[in-house]
């Protein structure tokens, strides 16, 4: 992408990924502004005419009944902002800080915030000139969306807060100053239209949907590499049996397999002489569970993709005097900050993600059990007994699922009243963003793992070659890991595995 224009529209993530991994230019379409100066005309025109509007004139919350003088509306929306930076813990990543940078900005496009064109352009300056404000990841109940997050991206806007610029770590306004960017002093309502919404929880949910959904076609490669290795016969890919029964994921998963193991030379050699009618489930029912999970990705990503161009403040403005406006001006109050819709979708593909992990992980103890990988030597070891070959990779696997297994745990069962009660029902959103987040790290990891076993288990078959391109994806595992001859060190080998899966380095086998 040379740049991406935003006009209130959903985002697909691969739009998301380019801005936040790859610094894609953004801009605001000019039709937008015709929208965001109409809808602040009509919270001017409030003011004016002295009514009372939550979060323009009013308190918070349970403080939503206190009335605020005319003369303090700019004050309301920087304490606001001020009192709500309580996050802690780590910071997100430079690249979940732009993801919700750009989200937050194609909110503000869509012209229901009631904010000015300036705070708009301010946010998508800061994305260009790539000044990351520091958001701690945790503080953020859901709804009224993520508050704590938010408030300190808005920080920043303010001139307050810290970011990182060009690497290094300072104060909000001097990070804004040396991008030649200038703070914003908020006008009424524009404290609440940047703090109330669902950019955090997306933001860190997008990013880790997008590398998911490339892992579960990663899996295929690995599962197939481990078939050849395990000597396991393709015929349960037939497509025959797919369009028996045709899911979607499941059809494309056979057919990602049969193109991996074509020109197997080690599956010709056996063909005719391999007594067994079928293997384990691990082997024989991947397109069935990867599959189902390429499903449940697609599902939650589709969710993802209308709430990246959904209005999630409150209240909305809805001024009446645009070309595309239904009736007369209003300011209506709802709950479409609450998460509910992400954080349902985020337990479901934990859920996912962790089987995933678990058929994985059966595929690698297959391949290293001497009971039952069809002659390979224990471990994968040269010098078994001797040498423990791999045997810690597959306990280092397990105990990356037990880890999986706790966090799929649902996050969005786990509402706990807030605000004086009047926030009564949360969604604890952004708690599943950041399980799913670790549960995708672990699922890379172990990924990671049976390339490597597998790799090594195809080495046993030669002279015989895999099918083409699992032969081609073994030279790639052996430039970036070596042959286990003797026992080493493999921690470094797991962890270099892992972020060659990360980095897109086995993309060529993440698309069919």
């Amino acid at each position: 992408m040379k740049s991406l224009v935003l006009d209130g529209q959903p985002l697909t993530l691969a739009e998301i990924e380019a801005v936040s991994l790859a610094a894609c230019p953004v801009s605001v379409a000019p039709a937008c502004l015709i929208r965001i100066v109409a809808s602040r005309r009509l919270i001017e025109e409030i003011l004016a005419a002295g009514e009372t509007v939550y979060g323009v004139n009013t308190g918070f919350g349970r403080l939503s009944d206190v009335r605020v003088p005319d003369e303090s509306l700019a004050q309301l929306q920087t304490n606001l902002v001020r009192s709500h930076s309580g996050g802690v813990g780590q910071p997100l990543s430079e690249a979940e800080s732009r993801a919700m940078l750009l989200l937050r900005a194609n909110v503000l496009a869509k012209g229901f915030s009631g904010c000015r064109p300036e705070l708009v352009e301010l946010l998508v300056a800061m994305l260009n000139a790539r000044v990351h404000p520091v958001i701690p990841e945790r503080g953020s109940v859901g709804a009224s969306g993520d508050l704590a997050p938010l408030a300190h991206l808005a920080l920043v806007v303010i001139g307050e807060g810290e970011a990182i610029y060009k690497g290094v770590r300072l104060p909000g306004g001097l990070a804004l100053s040396r991008a030649g960017l200038q703070p914003l002093v908020l006008a009424a309502k524009e404290g609440l239209a940047l703090l109330n919404g669902t950019q955090a929880m997306t933001a860190v949910g997008a990013l880790a949907v997008a590398r998911a959904r490339r892992l579960v076609r990663l899996a295929d490669l690995a599962g197939a590499m481990s078939l050849e290795a395990l000597m396991g016969t393709p015929s349960a890919f037939d497509p025959r049996i797919h369009e028996a029964r045709p899911h979607t994921g499941q059809v494309a998963s056979a057919a990602h397999l049969v193109q991996l193991l074509a020109g197997s030379q080690i599956r010709e050699a056996h063909r005719e002489h391999d007594s067994r009618v079928q293997d384990a489930y691990c082997l024989r029912c991947m397109p069935q569970v990867h599959g189902a999970v390429r499903g449940a990705l697609d599902h939650v990503a589709g969710i993802l993709e209308i709430e990246a161009g959904s209005a999630t403040d409150n209240p909305l403005v809805f001024p009446g005097d645009t070309p595309d406006a239904q009736g007369s001006g209003a300011v209506l109050s709802g709950g479409n900050f609450h998460g509910a819709p992400l954080s349902y979708a985020f337990d479901y593909a934990a859920l996912a993600l962790t089987d995933l992990a678990g058929i994985t992980e059966r595929r690698i103890d297959r391949l290293l059990n001497p009971d039952i990988n069809e002659g390979l030597p224990a471990f994968l070891s040269p010098h078994a007994g001797l040498s423990s070959g791999f045997m810690i990779a597959q306990i280092v696997s397990a105990a990356l699922i037990n880890e999986c297994q706790v966090l799929s745990h649902p996050s969005s069962t786990g509402s706990i009243p807030t605000s004086g009660g009047k926030e009564d029902h949360v969604s604890m959103g952004m708690t599943g963003a950041l399980k799913l987040r670790q549960i995708v790290e672990n699922a890379e990891r172990i990924v990671g793992i049976e390339l490597m076993c597998a790799a090594q288990g195809v080495e046993f078959r030669q002279p015989l070659r895999p099918g083409r391109e699992i032969d081609r994806a073994y030279a790639v595992v052996r430039g970036i890991v070596a042959r286990l001859e003797q026992d080493r060190t493999l921690a470094p080998d797991i962890e270099s595995m892992a972020a060659a899966v990360r980095s897109g380095t086995f993309n060529d086998w993440c698309d069919e």
